[in-house]
């Protein structure tokens, strides 16, 4: 069942809104909410949201998602991350994906921080991304993801709690059962949330240290 999980992980780590007439599910209630509906305009696309809080400082957050080279040890089912780009107002990204027993999968992304805290780390962070597939060749046997689009949104409800939307599509890529599809959909958005909020309670711990 672990191996089925993260082999779905694909289609739900990483990405954001499009337009659908499609009725929203809810997958997952309580501490952080999942909902999804299917996309008819991205071939077995789907759009998934989720909203929470994380046990963590807005400004380690900030830091932990804007240091795309460093995904590779911590995100999960990411083997390999790098900046292709730097740009003004963020990078564009290239990421690959290791699983078990489908092909690999990589994307490359354009992020672009939307908005960043203040110096003194007031205010709020937003992040989004869309596909920029066509800016590295593709590789042999690793299926590229040309339609991966989302964002983050967080605002601080105290000194080590935010409050997060979590938005994203992607075009799982290649030939994948219906039913993994499905079977991914919580587990995996909860990995990752989990991995953000554990990371950046890392860099929070030993941002405290050294003063």
């Amino acid at each position: 069942m672990r191996s089925l999980l993260g082999l779905m992980a694909l289609v739900w780590v990483l990405a954001a809104a499009g337009a659908s007439a499609e009725e929203w599910k809810t997958v997952a209630s309580g501490e952080v909410t999942i909902r999804v509906r299917e996309r008819a305009d991205v071939p077995d696309g789907r759009e998934v949201v989720a909203e929470g809080e994380l046990a963590a400082s807005i400004r380690d957050v900030q830091v932990a998602l804007r240091d795309h080279d460093s995904f590779r040890y911590w995100m999960p089912y990411v083997t390999e991350s790098r900046v292709v780009t730097p740009l003004p107002n963020g990078r564009v990204t290239y990421t690959r994906l290791d699983f078990p027993v489908v092909s690999n999968r990589d994307y490359v992304l354009r992020v672009v921080d939307e908005e960043l805290l203040a110096e003194d780390g007031t205010g709020l962070f937003r992040q989004r991304w869309t596909a920029e597939g066509k800016t590295l060749p593709e590789r042999e046997g690793v299926v590229r993801l040309h339609r991966n689009e989302g964002s983050w949104h967080f605002t601080p409800k105290g000194e080590d709690r935010v409050a997060f939307i979590y938005r994203f599509t992607v075009e799982p890529g290649g030939s994948i059962p219906g039913f993994l599809v499905g079977l991914g959909e919580k587990g995996a958005v909860m990995d990752t949330v989990r991995a953000v909020e554990k990371r950046a309670k890392k860099l929070g711990t030993a941002r405290a240290s050294a003063r």
